[in-house]
């Protein structure tokens, strides 16, 4: 059984699996790569690029009518906000299960 290490607002549903990539600006987005999990603060506009590359998103702060949430549901990404942590409880290169309809996180070995 999967383990439960964060637990957020579900802001678009969905699950997926994959990669944690930590971004914390535009200076990070080169490493970023399709089907990656982008974990960061918060998202903005400069990156939509990205964001339509990820499996999923998973936010520090945020709520359902915040800029992740609602660019998600757009393009159809599996989203968590609000985690208060994710940026420090994940690491780059994490692989990690983001449920977008319950708002949980977990940790795959």
């Amino acid at each position: 059984m999967d383990k439960i290490i964060l637990t957020g607002t579900p802001a678009s549903p969905g699950v997926a699996e994959g990669l944690v990539k930590i971004i914390s600006g535009s200076q990070d987005t080169n490493n970023f790569n399709k089907g990656d999990i982008l974990v960061t603060k918060i998202t903005d506009p400069s990156m939509i690029m990205i964001m339509s590359m990820a499996a999923a998103i998973v936010c520090d702060i945020g709520g359902v009518t915040s800029h992740p949430s609602i660019a998600s549901r757009e393009m159809g990404i599996p989203c968590v906000v609000n985690t208060k942590a994710a940026t420090s409880v994940l690491t780059t290169g994490m692989r990690v299960k983001v449920n977008g309809n319950n708002g949980e996180i977990y940790g795959l070995d």
